[in-house]
């Protein structure tokens, strides 16, 4: 029995066969807690007719670090993985591509970037809440916004409208993650997805090949004046308090001055569509965090008093920690999809113990994994002070979020800033409905949240 009241699997059990997913969608939706709770004490791991839910921590975590039998299968058709040398690194399993890449995209991430970032991050969110008059709507105005004006000010997609590269990351992050089997959508939603996507695909393409042409030129113009002036003209332009002609260092910028052995594989071609990636990444679910925790805070007073106090603070450590714990409590996702490559037997000696057949789609409950006593002492008590190695919000294994660093200082700065507003509120909940695409039922992604302050 659940601590809700509800005996969930009692209900499962007595449904007929097709509507035994649609009663799990909806407490997965609706009452997540409570159900997971359920299936940790009594059916660690639960097969349904559309796929396998995986419940405890242990046997999550054992499942995200064996990308060859628990793969991406699935990610694949969606990110234009075709081959093992083409598509986005995220859709390859261990191979030669993902380790390579992943590996030189977190060199070029480099982590001492970070405090630029977050000051980036804090003068352009203060510069919307600036603009406004006491209330905004939080989405649009500002979740999509401050991480829109990173991606072209670090990592360097300029020269295009800011509306089409948060467009672009929409469907993207839409087809790729909840556009699967298991989401159940009808097939006239289901194309419309696909559809949107492969044209937002097209025009993303486009936009990266002439950026990446326009950023070389500008390279070589930028290499060639350097390399005209003598040093004496150089000391000229100091002395004269003259600024040299600006070397811009954005991600892109720095992706296409790196050289690489040709034996390395890492070609124009290679950086275009890492450049897509650290785009299609960025927006959608860094606002769906950031609005998410901040109606966490304000639908839980207590803990908004205690942010608010720590956001005041010149260290941001403290605050941070809020913010995880509170993402502890609404993650961007609840689950991680794999597919099994083959037979394989999970928690084996266990008194769960299953065999999950090739094919079978695994969602791996992260949601349920974060509240695990295992995990995490007293699970269902908001406390910032935990071990952030046993928080899945950003992944975990081979496949754990790549801009994992720039997020941990994106999400907490930019909730950092709307916490410090004085008298904080808002008279509603998260919409979810995308009213100009799907008017009748609620997607994925926060779409409308106003919020008020003094």
């Amino acid at each position: 029995m659940s601590v809700a009241g509800t005996d969930y699997l009692e209900i499962y059990e007595a449904a007929a066969e097709e509507d035994k997913y649609p009663l799990v969608q909806g407490w997965i939706r609706t009452e997540p807690l409570a159900f997971f709770k359920q299936l940790r004490s009594e059916r660690p791991i639960l097969e349904t007719p559309e796929c396998t839910l995986v419940a405890m921590f242990e046997d999550v975590r054992d499942m995200l670090q064996m990308p060859k039998i628990f793969t991406v299968d699935l990610y694949k058709p969606k990110m234009g993985v075709t081959g093992p040398d083409d598509g986005y690194l995220m859709a390859h399993d261990d191979d030669a591509l993902h380790y390579r890449e992943k590996s030189l995209m977190q060199g070029l991430l480099n982590r001492d970037d970070l405090p630029r970032v977050r000051k980036m991050v804090a003068e352009t969110a203060r510069k919307i809440i600036a603009e406004q008059n006491g209330s905004i709507e939080l989405v649009n105005q500002y979740c999509r916004m401050v991480p829109v004006h990173l991606v072209q000010g670090y990592f360097g997609l300029d020269g295009i409208d800011r509306e089409d590269l948060i467009r672009w990351s929409y469907w993207n992050q839409y087809d790729a993650f909840n556009n699967q089997p298991f989401d159940m959508l009808s097939d006239q939603d289901y194309r419309k997805i696909v559809d949107l996507h492969e044209e937002s695909s097209k025009e993303l393409v486009t936009y990266i090949a002439v950026l990446m042409a326009r950023k070389l030129v500008r390279l070589k113009i930028m290499d060639l004046i350097y390399m005209v002036l003598s040093p004496v003209q150089k000391l000229i332009y100091r002395v004269l308090g003259m600024a040299l002609p600006e070397r811009h260092d954005h991600m892109v910028t720095r992706m296409l001055r790196s050289k690489f052995a040709k034996e390395v594989d890492f070609p124009l071609t290679r950086v275009g569509v890492n450049a897509g990636g650290l785009l299609i990444g960025a927006i959608e679910t860094t606002s769906q965090a950031v609005a998410q925790v901040v109606e966490y805070f304000i639908d839980h007073p207590a803990v908004l008093d205690d942010a608010k106090n720590l956001a005041r603070q010149s260290h941001t450590a403290a605050f941070d920690a809020m913010v995880w714990e509170a993402l502890r409590f609404v993650p961007i996702r609840p689950d991680i999809f794999r597919q099994a490559a083959c037979d394989y037997t999970v928690a084996k000696g266990t008194g769960h113990q299953t065999e999950i057949k090739a094919g079978t789609i695994v969602r791996l409950l992260i949601k349920s994994a974060m509240f695990d006593p295992y995990a995490y002492e007293n699970p269902d008590v908001f406390d910032p002070d935990r071990n952030p190695y046993h928080n899945f919000v950003f992944g975990f294994g081979p496949h754990e979020c790549l801009g994992k660093y720039v997020g941990m200082e994106m999400i907490p700065e930019m909730v950092r800033q709307i916490v410090l507003l004085d008298d904080l509120g808002s008279d509603e909940q998260i919409s979810y409905c995308n009213k100009e695409i799907f008017p009748d039922r609620d997607g994925p992604f926060p779409e409308a949240y106003n919020v008020q302050w003094t």
